[in-house]
C-alpha cells in the first residue's frame, strides 16, 4: 500500500526538473491537491523545508514524504480536494519549529476568461485591475495576485520578501495564448517587495521588475513593491466638475513644475501644504507635473520611465501622491502629467527585452532604438503594448484624478525617420516615413481617455506640422489621415520664433519682426498651447531673463513685455517654476528655483518680486477676461490694429470674446518711450489701462497711460476712432473699455 501511494504522489523525473529550474508552463497541474485514483494527491514544493504536512478542515493531518529536492507528496482520503493548510518545519533538527501556510496552489486563476480574451485582443483599459499585483482575498484568505504578460517566457516565479527571494517554491501558471503568468500567494500583503523571475527560452533567468507595479523601491534600489490603496478622496465636486465646458473655451494658465526640486527636501505631504498655496496665490489655473512615473536616474527629470504605474518612490507612496493632487484640487487647481510614451531606458531590470526577447519593443533594431535619448522604443504595432500604454494613461486620469496627460515627444512617434540617417530606418507598407501603428495608437489613446475619464484633456508636444494633430479622430483630412485626437497642441513655433526675436537687440528686431507675428497666420491650425517650459532654460539655453539683451534693466524689462505679449496672444499658457520670477540661472534640478534671490538681502531682490508680481497680475486680469481665452481657437477672437510696424518695434492687436468685448495690446520692443503714439481703436466711449509691464511695482519705469483715456473721432487703422497714447519702453500694456463709474471719476 505505501508503495502505491508513493506511485500515485511521486513526480515525474523530468516534470520535477522543469519544475526546480522555472521551466514549467503548469506548476498547478501537478502543485496542490488533485483527485487521483486512490484518494488526493497532494504535492508541495519547500525547498527549505526539513518536514512538511497537511492539515485538513477536518482536523486530519497527513505527513507528506520528501522525494528530493524540496518536492513533498502524500495521499489524502477521499474523492474531492478539502480545504487544508500545510505545517511546514524548518530547521536542522526536527520536528523543530512549525508554521502554518495556506497552500496557494489550491486557488483558481484570479483572471477570468474575458480578462484573457480582452487582454489577446488588447482591449483591456483597466489593464492594472488584472495584471501586476494585487492584494485579493479569495475563499477567505487574504494574499496577493500576481500576473504578468511574458509570452516567450518557459517558465516564470514571483521573488520577494516571502520567499528570501528564491523564486523555487512560487512558479507561476500560464495562461495560455493569452502570455500571461499568474499565481496568487496567500499572505501576501502590502509593502512587500518582489520581482520576476524569468526563464527565457535560450536558458537565461532573468530577474524583472513588474511592469505594472503600483508601488516600486526608492530608487537606485529596483524591486516593485506590492501596495493596497486606502486613500479616501475628497475631490468628488472638481471631478464631477472637470467633464463641464469645452477645455477650449475656458482659461488655462498653467505653472510647470519639477516637484523633487522645487523645494528640495519636501515629500509629496509636504508639498501639499506648500505648493497649492503658492500656484493658486499666483493665480495659475493648472500645474503641470514633469513624470511622476518611477525612473532610475533623476537626471532624466523623470522622462526615462521605468515603473509606469507608479509615482516615484522618492517622495513617498501612492497614496501620499493621491493626497497631493487632492490638495491641489482642493485649491482650485488642475494636475496636468507629463507621459512619456515614446521610449524606454535600456536598464535589464526593466522593460527591455522583457522575456529575453523583444517584447516592448520592435525587432527591428531600426525601429527599435531611438537615437536622441539612448533608449527603446515601444512596439505601437503590436496590441498588447498599445493596451499597456493606452490603459496607463487611463490609469492615471481614473486612479490619481490627474485632469490632463501632455503626451511626451509625439513627433518622435509619428515619423520612422525621426533624427535617422538615410538607410537607418524603414519604410511604412506604403513606401511612406509616417509611422502609421503611432497614429492608429494616439488615435486611440485620446478617443479612450476621453470616453474612460470624462474631463481629462490630452495635450500633445508635437513639433513639427503634423496635420490635424487636435482635430477629432473621426475627421480625415486631405493628407488621408484622421486626426489624432488631442484636445490641445504646444505652439512649438510659436515658441522659437518669439523666443528669437526678443533675444535679439532692439535695433536688429526691427529686421525680424515677422517672428513675432508669423504665428497669427496659423494660429487657428490647431488649438494650441503657448509654453515656456523647462526645455527652453536648460542645456546652455540659458534662463528666460538672461536670453534678454541689454543691462540688468533692460533685460527684466524685456522679459515682462514679453511675458505681457504672451499672456495676450492666442492660446493657453505654460510657464516653468523660478521663471515667474525672473531667475537667473538655468534649471538646475539638484537646486530647484533660486529661491534666495527674493531675499531682502539679495540685491536686485525687488525687481525679482516685480516680475512675479507681474505674473500674477497676468494670471489675474487673464483669468476675470474671457476676450483673452474664450475664442482662443477662433479667429472671430482677433483682430490686427498694427502689426507691420517694425520700424519702431510696435505691433498691437485685439482680443474679443464670445459677446464682441474687446482688449486692446500694445507691445513696444523698443526702448525708446513714444509719446502722442496714434493708436486705432475698436467702438468704445472711453478707455483705461488695466495692466502695464512698465509700472512701478513691476519694477518698471513708471510710464503708463494713466485715468480714462477718450477717443478721437480720427480715423486710423482702418478704424473710425483712434486715441494717441504713450508707449512705455520695451513694456506692453492692456486696454479695456472704461466702465461708467471709472468715466465718471475721470470727468
Amino acid at each position: 500500500m505505501l508503495q502505491t501511494r508513493q506511485l500515485t504522489t511521486r513526480m515525474a523525473d523530468a516534470e520535477l526538473d522543469r519544475l526546480l529550474a522555472g521551466a514549467h508552463h503548469d506548476p498547478h497541474s501537478v502543485l496542490g491537491a488533485h483527485p487521483v485514483a486512490d484518494g488526493v494527491a497532494v504535492r508541495v514544493l519547500r525547498p527549505l523545508a526539513r518536514r512538511v504536512a497537511v492539515v485538513t478542515g477536518d482536523g486530519d493531518r497527513v505527513e507528506l514524504a520528501h522525494q528530493r529536492d524540496g518536492l513533498f507528496t502524500g495521499l489524502l482520503p477521499g474523492r474531492a480536494a478539502p480545504v487544508y493548510r500545510l505545517q511546514v518545519a524548518y530547521g536542522e533538527r526536527a520536528p523543530g519549529p512549525q508554521e502554518s501556510h495556506e497552500d496557494g496552489y489550491r486557488f483558481l486563476p484570479t483572471l477570468g476568461d474575458l480578462d484573457l480574451h480582452l487582454i489577446r485582443e488588447g482591449r483591456h483599459e483597466e489593464l492594472w485591475r488584472v495584471l501586476g499585483a494585487r492584494v485579493r482575498t479569495l475563499e477567505g484568505i487574504t494574499g496577493c495576485a500576481f500576473a504578468v504578460w511574458a509570452p516567450n517566457a518557459q517558465g516564470v516565479r514571483v521573488i520577494g520578501d516571502f520567499n528570501g527571494w528564491n523564486g523555487t517554491a512560487h512558479p507561476m501558471r500560464s495562461l495560455g495564448s493569452s502570455g500571461v503568468w499568474e499565481l496568487f500567494v496567500p499572505g501576501v500583503g502590502p509593502g512587500t517587495r518582489y520581482k520576476y523571475e524569468i526563464h527565457t527560452r535560450d536558458g537565461r533567468m532573468l530577474q524583472k521588475a513588474d511592469p505594472l507595479a503600483r508601488a516600486t523601491e526608492c530608487p537606485p534600489a529596483t524591486a516593485s513593491v506590492v501596495d493596497a490603496s486606502a486613500y479616501e478622496w475628497g475631490d468628488a465636486e472638481w471631478m464631477a466638475e472637470r467633464g463641464g465646458a469645452d477645455c477650449r473655451q475656458r482659461p488655462m494658465s498653467v505653472y510647470e513644475v519639477h516637484i523633487p526640486s522645487w523645494r528640495p527636501g519636501l515629500d509629496y505631504r509636504r508639498l501639499a501644504e506648500e505648493l497649492p498655496k503658492y500656484v493658486a496665490g499666483l493665480g495659475f489655473t493648472h500645474v503641470e507635473l514633469m513624470p511622476v512615473m518611477e525612473h532610475p536616474f533623476g537626471g532624466s527629470w523623470g522622462y526615462q520611465v521605468t515603473g509606469y504605474f507608479a509615482p516615484t518612490a522618492r517622495l513617498g507612496t501612492p497614496d501620499d501622491f493621491r493626497y497631493l493632487v487632492d490638495a491641489l484640487h482642493g485649491a482650485g487647481i488642475g494636475v496636468i502629467a507629463d507621459w512619456v510614451p515614446a521610449h524606454f531606458p535600456k536598464d535589464e531590470f526593466a522593460l527591455s527585452r522583457f522575456d529575453g526577447e523583444p517584447l516592448y519593443e520592435p525587432a527591428d533594431t531600426r525601429r527599435a532604438h531611438h537615437p536622441d535619448w539612448g533608449t527603446l522604443e515601444f512596439d505601437y504595432g503590436r496590441r498588447e503594448v498599445r493596451n499597456f500604454l493606452v490603459a496607463n494613461a487611463v490609469h492615471w486620469c481614473t486612479e490619481f484624478h490627474i485632469d490632463a496627460i501632455r503626451v511626451d515627444a509625439v513627433a518622435s512617434m509619428l515619423y520612422l525617420d525621426y533624427s535617422r540617417d538615410e538607410g537607418g530606418w524603414s519604410p511604412n507598407e506604403y513606401g511612406g516615413r509616417e509611422n502609421l501603428a503611432a497614429v492608429a495608437f494616439l488615435q486611440e489613446l485620446t478617443d479612450t481617455v476621453r470616453r474612460r475619464a470624462p474631463g481629462a484633456l490630452t495635450i500633445a508636444e508635437e513639433s513639427t506640422s503634423w496635420p490635424g494633430v487636435t482635430r477629432p479622430t473621426y475627421e480625415v483630412g486631405p493628407d488621408g489621415f484622421g486626426g489624432l485626437g488631442f484636445d490641445l497642441k504646444w505652439n512649438m513655433g510659436w515658441m522659437h520664433d518669439s523666443l528669437g526675436y526678443v533675444a535679439r537687440d532692439p535695433v536688429h528686431r526691427a529686421y525680424h519682426h515677422d517672428e513675432l507675428t508669423f504665428s497669427m497666420v496659423y494660429a487657428y491650425s490647431e488649438a494650441y498651447l503657448l509654453p515656456l517650459s523647462h526645455d527652453e532654460v536648460v542645456h546652455g539655453k540659458r534662463s528666460l531673463v538672461a536670453k534678454m539683451p541689454g543691462d540688468w534693466w533692460q533685460q527684466r524689462a524685456n522679459l515682462r513685455a514679453y511675458l505681457g505679449h504672451m499672456w495676450a496672444h492666442p492660446g493657453k499658457k505654460l510657464l516653468f517654476m523660478g521663471q515667474e520670477f525672473g531667475q537667473g540661472a538655468e534649471f538646475d534640478h539638484d537646486r530647484g528655483p533660486q529661491w534666495w534671490v527674493l531675499g531682502d538681502d539679495w540685491p536686485g531682490h525687488a525687481d525679482h518680486h516685480g516680475i512675479r508680481a507681474l505674473v500674477s497680475d497676468l494670471n489675474q486680469v487673464y483669468t476675470c477676461t474671457p476676450a483673452l481665452w474664450e475664442l482662443d481657437h477662433d479667429p472671430a477672437g482677433f483682430s490686427w490694429i498694427d502689426g507691420s510696424q517694425a520700424e519702431h518695434n510696435v505691433l498691437s492687436f485685439v482680443r474679443y470674446d464670445a459677446d464682441g468685448r474687446p482688449l486692446v495690446v500694445v507691445c513696444n520692443f523698443s526702448p525708446v518711450v513714444r509719446t502722442g503714439y496714434r493708436i486705432g481703436l475698436p467702438d468704445a466711449a472711453a478707455w483705461t489701462e488695466v495692466l502695464n509691464s512698465d509700472a512701478e511695482r513691476y519694477g518698471g519705469s513708471g510710464v503708463v497711460n494713466p485715468g480714462v483715456i477718450t477717443p478721437e473721432p480720427v480715423p486710423w487703422h482702418g478704424r473710425a476712432q483712434s486715441a494717441a497714447l504713450t508707449l512705455p519702453p520695451l513694456a506692453t500694456f492692456w486696454l479695456r473699455p472704461a466702465r461708467g463709474s471709472e468715466v465718471s471719476a475721470g470727468e
